[in-house]
């Protein structure tokens, strides 16, 4: 084993017999491209609705019924644009976190829709507190309270924007669960 380590080391470590170094830059600058293209393709791939879709069929249906799927002005969310935020950064920990995700199904802990029922309150949960916590920065993506108009908002949604806006301590998470999906059986749950 150590004599193993020992060649391998020495075909790393020596010069190139055959390739010259400028040689060797290059073809590593051009795989380097190459990965960079893929890894971003993925990347965008997953950012798709069908690829959301593909697993989410059921609460898809849930997203067509609201104002962020059919508006008066056109404008319309597709599942990244709650659930992943825009900043390369954010968005690289949010991929992350969704490989769990990704395995759940994957494993069959929520590749039914009864599985995904059992599972909902708590899958809602994990996602109201990662909005919190990042004070709901995929919301503030399309809405800033400072590009608000409250006069044109009802009376209650007028009170509390501006009430949110003056002591800085909510975010959107807090008065908008279940804004595009139904909210899960509260039943026993404090504070609903």
């Amino acid at each position: 084993m150590k004599a193993l380590i020992r060649k391998y080391w020495r075909v790393i470590s020596s010069p190139s017999r055959h390739y010259s170094l400028g040689f060797l830059a290059l073809g590593g600058f051009v795989m380097g491209i190459l990965f960079w293209g893929a890894f971003n393709t993925a990347m965008e791939f997953t950012n798709t609705e069908p690829f959301c879709v593909s697993c989410h069929e059921n609460i898809y249906a849930e997203l067509q019924t609201t104002i962020h799927y059919n508006n008066r002005s056109g404008v319309r969310a597709i599942c990244s644009s709650c659930h992943v935020p825009h900043e390369w950064t954010d968005k690289i920990a949010r991929k992350m976190q969704a490989s769990k995700e990704v395995w759940a199904w994957i494993v069959g802990t929520i590749d039914t829709p009864e599985k995904f029922e059992a599972r909902r309150l708590t899958l809602a949960h994990h996602e109201w507190d990662r909005l919190k916590a990042n004070d709901s920065l995929e919301c503030r993506n399309c809405h800033q309270f400072s590009f608000m108009d409250f006069t044109a908002q009802s009376p209650r949604a007028m009170q509390m924007h501006s009430t949110a806006l003056a002591s800085g301590d909510k975010t959107c998470i807090d008065c908008h669960k279940g804004i595009a999906h139904k909210l899960p059986d509260m039943a026993g749950v404090q504070g609903f």
